[in-house]
């Protein structure tokens, strides 16, 4: 086998060159295949990694060095210290299917998302919404139970993109946006693309048309990079051979920061997880650099709690949670836990595949077994975010600034801090950035303190490109490969 596999890895390096592809068409590689395609209906980051940007848009945007941008709205101001926001929509907007773009479809979707019986995933960003009214066709006034210095930021998820009532129903499946593309087919467990939208109110992108392509398998990944048949992978699964792509004139490996915090979620519904003393002998039980080693091929930075190290409020508390195996058999000493077993279900990304195996070893050293489940990813949806029915899992949380869920009961986590609580409403309610980074600071320290969950390390964006290829994202400021500004440069 393994003769095999290095006559093949040599005759594909030698022999096949990528596919001279058209000047204006691309094709993607994706390791996830998403649920759906309507980003305020389900939570998978895959969603947006197609939509946003591309099909979807909201009031305001991410840019690729996480700046937030106008989008729908091309300007906003703020009335009675942060209260009220009035958003200036832009004129001669269409949807893909010629609708007319309008205040009405902001006051729809805002609504819709902030409903009772909303499905929106992130359904908390928009509870601090009072009333929304359109004062005009082009103006739309959103009126807050308080001020809320964050409301551009939230809006600018892909939770708040902006639907059309007409075409709202059908968007997991026949999405209707306003972007630069336009949904043209998805090929179950294959593919999905999009084509060039001519009635685009920005500028035209270069590319004329775009595939995702499903492919999960990291050999799969390599040697369909090397044969040609996609151009690129944003989000590459194979780190184990980036050595040698590098080596490799015809590629670039854009190598860039995530907003993933990967964590060893514990589930402190019922004992012995809703026990601190067990958290944090499992937490010292964690070797993050083996894991970033192991799993990850040395890509990888090593946190201690659920914040991104590049941000500049970011507080480095490894430390407080660091490897001490001795600590940890201690505290279950102390905790009267022994013979534990606990469940470890772990979606289809490489990073909790392998870190799977790497961690239950590292529990076993203390006297933890674990029975792991590989689950496909929509299993773990159902499972384990939607149903809460799991003691430990390893994924990374993707969403840009998202230390509030910690103050959520309702969260899978099932965690619930009255002082977390506190200190989040009172991030939402501060406009002084002074104020907000204290605040931040002291709520990581909380979850930190409370060993809330395990943290292991801020996922790393490793992507692998044709080296003619520019204009994609280095960093990934939010789930998204925004394709607007992509090109092939010959």
């Amino acid at each position: 086998m393994n003769r095999y596999w290095k006559t093949t890895t040599a005759a594909l390096a030698l022999l096949a060159s990528p596919a001279l592809a058209a000047e204006d068409t691309i094709t993607l590689g994706m390791v996830l295949e998403p649920p759906s395609l309507d980003p305020t209906g389900n939570a998978a980051a895959a969603i947006d990694e197609i939509v946003y940007a591309n099909v979807f848009q909201g009031l305001t945007r991410f840019g690729p060095d996480g700046a937030i941008l106008p989008a729908l709205a091309e300007s906003w101001e703020t009335e009675e210290d942060g209260k009220v926001y009035v958003f200036k929509l832009r004129q001669d907007v269409t949807y893909h299917d010629g609708a007319e773009f309008g205040a009405d479809d902001v006051v729809f979707s805002l609504d819709r998302a902030r409903a009772e019986d909303s499905t929106n995933p992130q359904k908390t960003l928009f509870a601090g919404i009072e009333s929304v009214e359109a004062v005009d066709p082009l103006t739309v006034r959103v009126t807050l139970s308080s001020p809320d210095g964050m409301f551009p930021f939230k809006m600018a998820a892909g939770d708040a993109i902006i639907l059309d009532e007409a075409s709202a129903a059908d968007a997991a499946t026949n999405p209707v946006g306003t972007g630069p593309f336009r949904f043209a087919n998805w090929r179950q467990g294959d593919s999905i693309s999009l084509e060039a939208f001519d009635g685009y109110w920005g500028e035209k992108p270069a590319l004329t048309s775009a595939t995702f392509r499903f492919i999960g398998d990291p050999t799969a990944a390599f040697a369909s990079l090397m044969a040609g048949d996609v151009d690129a992978f944003p989000i590459y699964p194979a780190p184990e051979t980036l050595a040698q792509i590098e080596a490799d004139p015809r590629f670039n490996v854009i190598v860039g920061t995530t907003e993933g915090e990967t964590i060893l979620t514990m589930n402190k519904a019922s004992a012995p997880l809703d026990n601190v003393q067990v958290r944090e002998a499992i937490a010292h039980a964690i070797n993050r650099q083996e894991l970033i080693d192991g799993a990850m091929f040395g890509y990888g930075t090593p946190i201690g709690t659920h914040f991104a190290p590049h941000h500049p409020d970011y507080v480095d508390l490894t430390e407080q949670s660091a490897y001490d195996p001795e600590r940890s058999r201690e505290l279950l000493e102390e905790a009267g836990i022994s013979d534990l077993t606990l469940r470890l279900a772990l979606p289809p990304t490489p990073y909790a595949r392998r870190g799977g195996e790497l961690l239950a070893a590292q529990l076993r050293e203390v006297g933890i077994e674990t029975e792991a489940t590989n689950m496909e990813w929509a299993q773990w949806l159902e499972t384990v975010f939607t149903g809460k029915d799991y003691d430990l899992t390893i994924i990374s949380h993707v969403e840009p600034m998202d230390i509030g869920i910690y103050a959520r009961d309702d969260y899978y986590f099932n965690y619930s801090n009255d002082e977390m609580k506190e200190v989040m409403a009172e991030v939402n309610l501060t406009t002084d950035d002074a104020e907000r980074s204290e605040l931040l600071k002291r709520a990581q320290r909380i979850i930190a303190d409370d060993f809330s969950n395990g943290y292991l390390f801020q996922l790393a964006k490793t992507g692998v490109a044709d080296a003619r290829i520019e204009g994609l994202w280095e960093n990934a400021p939010t789930p998204a490969n925004d394709l607007s500004e992509v090109r092939w440069t010959e």
